[in-house]
Formats: structure tokens, C-alpha cells, sequence
């Protein structure tokens, strides 16, 4: 409780956007991304699930907002139709663009030169929302589509602001249509005082989007990849955040937290709030304690981890088992032998499906250890 007798919040932030005091060191990649998007870069940004990237980019168009530049966004995980694609992009270059450069209600005049004209609805807040008819000619949508592409660089060029526009999990363009990539560079190509934020969590997808000379979008965008946050940065953080909610912990509980997230973002946030509720204010982490905080960590992720375990083939538990004892070199024959694992074909394809649903990463050369957070010590507490 604080002095004013409401209780402290959890400084610690997962499964959501995180923001604020909450969101992790990324220094170097935010100011990085900030000074491309002012420069008028397109940038691809390609990270595994839950490192983070929506959370940086975000950051990076907030601070960039306060600076004048104006912000279009689009998750593509929300639109699996050309249709919904074109109300989402209405909507926010609507809610987020024409407000601040029209009167009101005049920005509404911007969809009217539109081929489809979409269906505008006024929900109980005062936010509108845009429909497009899934019965059109295709003809007529993609070219409606191409004018709300074209919207925001005549916005910037009618104004004399940078826009800046964000599709979030791009890697599903091709979901939607495999020709939109085609569609969207062509006029993408052509737009001035507009940057273009791409993210994407399937890297193979979103590699193959920007480095295969065969796809559209090859070599239109300038890569950053995110990786895990060096342990010695995300100590510098848990501490600070307990340190501030009057809270104590140890170099020997924070190592041996990080050794088991190893500075991936989601998890290393998920144990932290785990521990940090376990600590009675002016009270300091004890070992005990994270043993707790990793038992609740294991039984909220009990479900996800026991239908992973079900689906998993007879070859692939065995692989699993033996990387949760000893992460290393599943191909050699001294390390087949010492954990009884089948041949290396056998593991070849036991190993392929793992590494694309992003449960096991290659880590060296043949060195294969868990992508998946906390997932080894799931095994060695359930199964081995």
C-alpha cells in the first residue's frame, strides 16, 4: 500500500501493449527507428512473437505524433479480407488523420471520390466506422484500395506533413490477396513525405517479402530485427521497477530468473510480475519466493503446454525431452545415444515443425535449444 493508501501497482507489464515506465530497453533500436521514419525511410520490422516489435513501434509513432508527423495504422491480423483492409485503413486515416488537418465532418468528403463508396455508421461514442460490400466487382475494389493507399501522401503533400503509415503483421498481405503486394508497391513507390512501418512476427514470410528479387516489395525497405534484451539491461530495469515500488531483490534471484527467460521480452516481463507479487512491500525477493513465482508462471501456461505436448509426435517428445536436459547438438551421434533419440532423419523431421512453430530455435551451429519461454522447465517439471 502507498502512503495514500491505495495499493502499488505491478510495475511489470506482459500480454498487453507495453508502454511507459513498463516497457523495456530499447534505446538503440527506438532511436534508430525514430531517425529512419524522419528521414523518410521504409522500414521492415521483424521479430519472433511477443519480442516486442508493436510495443517499439508504437513507442517510436508516439514520441514522432508529439513531433507533428501524423500516423495511419493498420493491424493485418484484424483484416482477412480486401474489405475489412479498406475499412481499417478508412477508419484510421478518419479518425487519426483528418481530424487534425480538416473541420469537422468535412474529412468524411474524403471517401466520396471512392469507387465503392462504404456503408459510415456512428456508434454511441461518436466514432465512426466504414463497411465496404463484399458483393462489388473486384475491379472496383481494388481500385478503391489503391485511393485509400494514395490518401495519405495527398494528405502530407496537402499539408506539408510527414506521414507515416504502420501495418502491423504484414507477413499477412498475401492471406488477404497474394496480388495486394503488387497493388500496394505500385503506389507505395511513388509517395513522398511518406514512410512505411512494416512488422511482421513470421520471419521466413517476411524475409521472403523484402529479400526475394522476385517479390514486390524486394529491397523497399531497410531491415531491423529485434532480438532477445542483453540480461545485463533487463537486470538494470527489474531492479529499478522493484526499487521503485519499495521492493528489494538480489543479484542471485535476478541471474537465476534471467537465466531462465534469458532476456526474451515477453517472458522475462511475465516472471518478473509473477516474483515482484510475491513481495510484500519493503520486502526483498527471496529464492523461495521465485520458486513460487515460477510454479504460478507453469500453472498459467498449463493448458498451452499440455495441448503442445499432446500434438507432439512420438520422435518429437523424445527431442524435446532431451533439449530440456542438455540444449545442444541433436544431429551428432554422441548426443542421440546419450538420450536415446532415433535417427538423424528422424529428427530432421521431427525437428522442422518445431522450429517453424517457434517451440525450438537454432542457436548455433547445430545447436538447437527453446524458443518457447518457460517451456523446458514445463517438461522437466510435468514430463521428465
Amino acid at each position: 500500500m502507498t502512503k495514500s493508501g491505495r495499493r502499488t501497482r505491478n510495475p511489470f507489464t506482459y500480454g498487453d501493449l507495453v508502454a511507459g515506465e513498463s516497457f523495456t530497453d530499447r534505446e538503440a533500436e527506438l532511436a534508430l527507428l525514430q531517425s529512419d521514419i524522419l528521414n523518410g525511410q521504409n522500414i521492415a520490422v521483424i521479430a519472433p512473437r511477443r519480442y516486442g516489435k508493436s510495443s517499439l513501434v508504437r513507442a517510436a509513432l508516439r514520441d514522432l505524433t508529439g513531433q507533428g508527423v501524423l500516423v495511419v495504422e493498420v493491424d493485418l491480423m484484424t483484416t482477412p479480407t480486401k474489405e475489412r483492409l479498406a475499412g481499417k485503413l478508412a477508419k484510421s486515416i478518419n479518425d487519426d488523420i483528418a481530424p487534425i488537418v480538416f473541420k469537422a465532418k468535412e474529412h468524411l468528403k474524403l471517401f466520396q471520390s471512392l469507387r465503392v463508396a462504404p456503408v459510415v455508421t456512428v456508434d454511441p461514442t461518436g466514432s465512426f466506422g466504414f463497411t465496404f460490400s463484399a458483393s462489388r466487382d473486384e475491379a472496383d475494389l481494388n481500385d478503391t484500395l489503391e485511393h485509400l493507399f494514395e490518401l495519405p501522401a495527398t494528405i502530407a503533400a496537402d499539408t506539408g506533413r510527414e506521414v507515416v503509415v504502420f501495418f502491423d503483421e504484414f507477413q499477412e498481405v498475401t492471406e488477404i490477396d497474394p496480388r495486394l503486394p503488387a497493388l500496394m508497391r505500385s503506389v507505395f513507390q511513388r509517395q513522398q513525405h511518406v514512410s512505411h512501418v512494416y512488422a511482421g512476427s513470421k520471419r521466413h514470410m517476411m524475409h521472403r517479402l523484402f529479400n526475394d528479387q522476385n517479390e514486390p516489395f524486394f529491397r523497399s525497405a531497410k531491415t531491423i530485427e529485434l532480438g532477445r534484451i542483453p540480461e545485463p539491461l533487463f537486470k538494470l530495469f527489474i531492479r529499478a521497477q522493484f526499487d521503485r515500488t519499495d521492493r528489494g531483490v538480489t543479484d542471485g534471484v535476478l541471474d537465476r530468473l534471467l537465466a531462465i527467460t534469458r532476456g526474451h521480452p515477453y517472458a522475462t516481463q511475465e516472471l518478473a510480475y509473477a516474483l515482484w507479487d510475491e513481495v510484500p512491500e519493503g520486502w526483498s525477493a527471496s529464492a523461495d519466493d521465485l520458486d513460487h513465482a515460477i510454479e504460478a508462471v507453469l500453472h498459467a501456461e498449463n493448458a498451452h503446454f499440455t495441448l503442445v505436448w499432446e500434438r507432439a509426435t512420438r520422435p518429437q517428445k523424445l527431442l524435446l525431452q532431451a533439449l530440456a536436459e542438455e540444449a545442444g547438438k541433436p544431429f551428432s551421434a554422441p548426443y542421440r545415444d546419450r538420450h536415446g533419440l532415433p535417427s538423424t532423419s528422424h529428427i530432421q523431421r521431427a525437428l522442422r515443425p518445431l522450429v517453424d512453430a517457434e517451440l525450438l530455435a537454432r542457436e548455433g551451429e547445430g545447436d538447437y535449444g527453446f524458443a518457447e519461454p518457460f517451456l523446458r522447465e514445463w517438461i522437466l517439471a510435468h514430463v521428465s
